[in-house]
């Protein structure tokens, strides 16, 4: 009944997600008989919780963003891909940018960073607009779908007591990424190229004469190479040493001590952050008030999101409060389907009908949160059903999801043609992604 409520309230009414997730929690506390002091209660003490471990990760990595795109990092790690491919390997290197700017950036912002640099090339080349766009945004969309620190991976991660791990769902969420992304990218983009041919829209303004004459000020390509990849390299250090040596992340040796502070993920973000500001700022020669400004103004465009996950943990508490998730972790550890194709599908369902993949992850690993706490469900296990949701969560983007529009608009397509391009894109990495968890849950330990 909540999920109705929930699904309703964010498609008929237009209501902010955050205040969805709420009246929908208390539907289940009231109807539940929990009562409504205690179920505010629940719902705040959790919403607090979930901050606490994923708010300060989400706000440090739209820091990182912001900085790596005010400094000029961005630009040059494109700049210096493009300018050395072929007309033939254009959309595999355009894949590659896409997964690169998409590991520190959230989609909205990699998209705004990436749709002049696509109209450029496509120009430059003289390509169908889909050879060049797809493969590009099939990079930003699978990063944000299974890896951190980006929104939905975290959110997923934060809703589990046990088992999350940032590390561990990193070392499984970006090769499968990389596999899904060549698998699709590239090669989905040659039939886009045939249902869609539209060439580059002609009044696009890409990129201006300063920005060109300012390109000599853009920090080195290695440095800014570096910067992108620091923070992943950084969180892997501890679930690497784990795996080779078990028990590492309890060590008491100096240092174990010092690995582990490191690759904690606040940690891993914050000292990438600083590194980025002052070796970016050395490097090109901005003032440091324009690197500092870059903080500040990352902030806001993720408001919206912290509360939308701050939401859907306090609406798993209630969940778990009332018993439900109690309720429906007994079906699901009664049922003979599997977790990870339920999560999929439950995510699949609430992503169609919302539009919103954040709502689609959070209420999904709500849902399931008591399940896998009933199975034991191993590290391993609670990695791949994080992945398996963010698979759903972005299966077919339609009218009702605003990076459908946003899309439609940059590239000055028809809706259908949004349709046959985007949205069977948003499809397919969906599906290979599920297929590949299904794959890998055959040989990992899915109990500890």
């Amino acid at each position: 009944m909540s999920l109705i409520v929930l699904i309703l309230l964010v498609t008929v009414t237009k209501l902010h997600p955050f205040i969805s997730l709420l009246a929908a929690a208390l539907v289940v506390g009231i109807g539940s008989g929990y009562g409504p002091v205690a179920t505010i209660t629940s719902f705040s003490s959790e919403f607090g919780k979930t901050m606490g471990s994923v708010g300060i990760l989400i706000g440090l990595g739209a820091m990182i963003g912001r900085v790596l795109m005010d400094t000029g990092a961005t630009d040059q790690v494109v700049n210096s891909l493009v300018s050395k491919a072929s007309d033939a390997s254009i959309p595999w290197i355009m894949a590659l940018i896409g997964a690169l700017i998409g590991l520190p950036m959230f989609f909205e912002v990699g998209l705004v960073v990436l749709v002049p640099v696509i109209i450029l090339v496509a120009r430059r080349t003289k390509l169908p607009l889909m050879r060049v766009a797809i493969p590009t945004l099939a990079g930003l969309s699978i990063m944000h779908a299974c890896v951190p620190p980006h929104p939905g991976p975290l959110a997923a991660l934060s809703q589990f007591k046990t088992g999350g791990n940032i590390g561990l769902t990193m070392m499984f969420g970006i090769p499968i990424a990389i596999v899904t992304l060549l698998i699709v990218g590239p090669l989905f983009s040659k039939i886009a190229a045939k249902w869609v041919p539209v060439q580059a829209p002609a009044d696009f303004v890409t990129r201006s004469d300063k920005a060109v004459e300012q390109e000599a000020k853009l920090p080195p390509f290695g440095l800014s190479l570096c910067c992108i990849l620091l923070p992943a390299a950084l969180m892997l250090l501890t679930s690497i040493f784990e795996i080779a040596s078990p028990g590492f992340s309890s060590s008491t040796s100096g240092f174990g001590q010092v690995i582990n502070f490191v690759g904690n993920p606040i940690m891993a973000l914050a000292i990438s952050l600083i590194f980025a500001m002052l070796s970016l700022k050395a490097a090109s020669g901005i003032p440091w008030k324009t690197v500092n400004d870059s903080l500040g103004a990352a902030l806001p465009p993720v408001a919206g999101i912290l509360l939308i996950v701050g939401g859907g943990g306090g609406f798993k508490g209630v969940l778990v409060s009332t018993g439900i998730g109690q309720i429906i972790g007994n079906f699901v550890e009664s049922s003979h389907v599997s977790i990870f194709l339920l999560g999929w599908l439950i995510a699949a369902f609430v992503r169609i009908a919302t539009g919103s993949a954040t709502v689609s992850i959070l209420t999904t690993a709500g849902i399931l949160s008591n399940a896998m706490a009933m199975m034991n469900a191993s590290p391993s296990a609670v990695t791949l059903l994080v992945l398996a949701i963010g698979a759903g969560s972005i299966f077919l983007s339609h009218l009702n999801d605003a990076g459908f529009w946003l899309i439609k608009e940059y590239f000055s397509l028809s809706v259908g043609e949004t349709l046959k391009s985007w949205s069977v894109l948003e499809c397919l990495l969906s599906v290979v992604v599920l297929a590949l968890v299904m794959l890998l849950s055959i040989f990992v330990p899915l109990t500890a």
